[in-house]
């Protein structure tokens, strides 16, 4: 597993990560201003993302993600990769959330045509990450499955306890916020899905 540390390869990524956004909003005919009104980023933030000038936080790629209809995993992805149907370990790189250092890697095949993404994601002890999207324009559905550790997940109102080996299966259509509470480090595979074919309560 190639690991994003401090040195050059977070420079790599955040270069993914612009040529991902600057593609994704080019082939919608979106300019600047455009995405920055459907996803409430600034023009000048989205610029810096798009040049790779910027290490944005996880809140901060899930608004744009969700303004340019697309996943979060979706941004991470090497748009250079030929499409295959399988992922090695020794190929996916991880991304760390500079403002809460939670990690995240895509497990499923880049470019692949899927409705579905897998992903896995470390949870530092203590951390906080709070996804302030609510309803989205494709139905999309997420479960939760925790490896290791334990966190809590509040969808909306309602908090959920999550600990080894359970699993929980939600909807993407309310603010999201994941916590870990412990002393230790909490993992925990991530399995969304979405539907193209029904439209997102609003």
């Amino acid at each position: 597993m190639k690991e994003i540390t401090a040195a050059a390869p977070l420079q790599d990524i955040n270069k993914r990560i612009a040529t991902r956004v600057r593609a994704l909003r080019t082939e919608q005919g979106m300019t600047l201003e455009a995405l920055a009104a459907r996803c409430e980023v600034s023009r000048s933030m989205l610029s810096l993302i798009e040049r790779g000038e910027s290490s944005p936080t996880a809140v901060v790629l899930e608004k744009v993600a969700t303004g340019l209809g697309v996943m979060l995993a979706t941004l991470f992805e090497d748009t250079a990769a030929a499409p295959s149907p399988i992922s090695h370990g020794a190929d996916r790189t991880s991304w760390r959330d500079p403002q809460s250092g939670y990690v995240r890697r895509n497990i499923s095949p880049e470019n692949f045509p899927s409705p579905l993404q897998i992903v896995a994601v470390t949870l530092p002890a203590g951390a906080r990450v709070a996804y302030e999207t609510a309803a989205r324009e494709v139905t999309t559905h997420q479960q939760i499955w925790m490896r290791d550790g334990a966190i809590e997940l509040t969808l909306g109102n309602v908090t959920y306890r999550l600990g080894p080996d359970d699993c929980l299966a939600m909807q993407l259509d309310q603010p999201t916020t994941f916590r870990n509470r412990t002393r230790k480090a909490a993992h925990y595979i991530v399995v969304i899905a979405t539907d193209r074919s029904r439209t997102a309560r609003k």
